[in-house]
């Protein structure tokens, strides 16, 4: 009998949705790979402080922008 299933690896283990196997325990089984694994391809995480110059405005920015914001209408 052959039997397929869907299911997703993680680990060392199949995890199977949707489908209720009980009925096979203790059978003789063949898993069968459908799609390669993905590389997955970690990223340098990016220091954003080192684009920034460090001022007093930018500590105080909620004064800054009211005071940018005050005479702004005629």
């Amino acid at each position: 009998m052959l039997v397929a299933v869907k299911g997703i690896v993680q680990g060392n283990t199949v995890v199977i949705e949707d489908e209720d196997i009980r009925d096979y325990d203790g059978a003789e089984v063949i898993v069968t790979m459908l799609n390669y694994p993905q590389k997955k391809v970690k990223k340098a995480p990016v220091d954003w402080d080192s684009f920034v110059i460090p001022s007093e405005r930018g500590q105080n920015v909620d004064e800054y922008m009211k005071e940018m914001r005050e005479n702004d209408r005629l």
